[in-house]
Formats: structure tokens, sequence, C-alpha cells
């Protein structure tokens, strides 16, 4: 698991900006809260593949905790599966420009929907009563409106609790563009893994000033606990 050390002008700085208090979001309605998955699959968390980020393996017992205690207390839990549009030789054709023949091509078959690199990962606990949604871009969100946001809307979800991989790209996109579109919105220091601990810290420090919250598995296991507070 990555070691937590944000920057303390982060730290610093969250708390000037919230009268002394750190964390931006203090309770939670588990009603209305969605624990989001994003991206543990084969591709991003197996040794075998080439994408593998360093801890993702490391947080698969935090993200089982969270969607066990979000289950328990009325929740939702959402598994976002990236998809590589295989047959359609334009999908995210900047993308493909950037990127050599020989990666854009292995990353294209693995991540198609009969890749071995598409499944979630097999020690991650995925339910029936769980709800899977596929994204074509780092933000589960693009295209918009899309159905990821739909599904939330229809569940009348406020709160996402994120998780998976990559810290600073998939979670981060995605944790982003649900915080632009409203929602409360917490980056689980213990729940992302990233390729190094910089990129895993920088990420979290500038969300936790700019665009939600950061807390731990415990601090959520604890919230999803308590009773809802009307108005919060």
């Amino acid at each position: 698991m990555h070691s937590l050390n944000i920057d303390p002008w982060f730290v610093d700085r969250a708390k000037q900006m919230r009268n002394g208090r750190l964390n931006a979001y203090e309770t939670l309605d588990a009603s209305k809260t969605a624990l989001v998955v994003v991206d543990m699959q084969n591709y991003f968390v197996a040794d075998s593949m080439s994408s593998c980020a360093a801890q993702a393996q490391s947080i698969v017992r935090n993200i089982n905790r969270l969607a066990q205690a979000t289950r328990t207390a009325g929740g939702t839990v959402i598994w976002i599966q990236t998809e590589a549009l295989a047959a359609d030789p334009q999908d995210w054709a900047n993308r493909k420009e950037a990127t050599s023949a020989e990666v854009w091509a292995r990353r294209q078959s693995l991540l198609a929907t009969s890749g071995d690199g598409f499944p979630i990962y097999s020690t991650c606990e995925v339910l029936p009563e769980d709800k899977i949604v596929i994204k074509y871009r780092y933000s589960a969100f693009i295209p918009y409106p899309s159905a990821f946001d739909g599904v939330l809307r229809e569940l009348g979800i406020d709160t996402l609790i994120i998780t998976g991989v990559a810290t600073s790209t998939c979670c981060e996109s995605t944790g982003r563009d649900a915080a632009m579109w409203g929602y409360r919105t917490v980056m689980v220091s213990d729940g992302n893994a990233d390729q190094t601990d910089d990129l895993h810290n920088h990420t979290l420090g500038k969300f936790l000033v700019t665009f939600g919250d950061v807390q731990s598995t415990d601090d959520l296991l604890v919230k999803l606990q308590a009773p809802a507070k009307i108005g919060t």
C-alpha cells in the first residue's frame, strides 16, 4: 500500500479553507452514497500486465471492506470497467496518435470485452446486487450525459467514494468530473493505487484542496455506520 505523505501545504490550505477542520464532508447518508470502484481490472492490477499499478493488489482488501459496509448501510456499489473499442480504428484517435502502434494494439486487444485484461480482478468481491458501468475514456462521466451519471441520478446518489486505479488518472478524472457536476466526492487515501507514491500523494493533496475530500478506509467505515444527519 502507498505510504501516505500529502504535502503539508495541501493540509494547511484545506484547514484554512474550512475554519481549522481538515475534511470537507464529516457525515455520510449511506442511502445517497455510492462506492465507486474504478478500473480494478486485470489490465491494471494483475502482475502479468504491463500497465499494472505498483500497489493495485494491496488495496483490494480495503475496497472489499468498503463495499460490504456500503451495502450493509443501504448504499450502492458501482464497479467501473474500461472497454477499448477494438473494432473501431478511429476510437480515441488523438490518444492513439500519441502512443506507439505496439502499445496501442496491445491495449485495444487486452481491454476489449473478450480480452484477458478486461475482467475485474479475481479477488475483488463483486456481488449480484452491485452495479457495473462501462467507460471508454479516463473519466466515467465522458461523454456527458453518461451511463454512469444516469445510474447515479436514478438512484438519488449525491455522494461518491472513489477507489481504484490509477489515483492520478482514471480515479482523479472521474472524481474531478463528479465534483464539477455537484457530487460530494471523497478519494480514499488507502483505497486508490498508482505507479508511485509521489503520483498518489500529489493527486490526493490537490483533490483535498480543490475538488472534494480525502479520507481513509477506517474513517469512512465509521461514517457509513453512523446514522445520517438531516441537512448534512
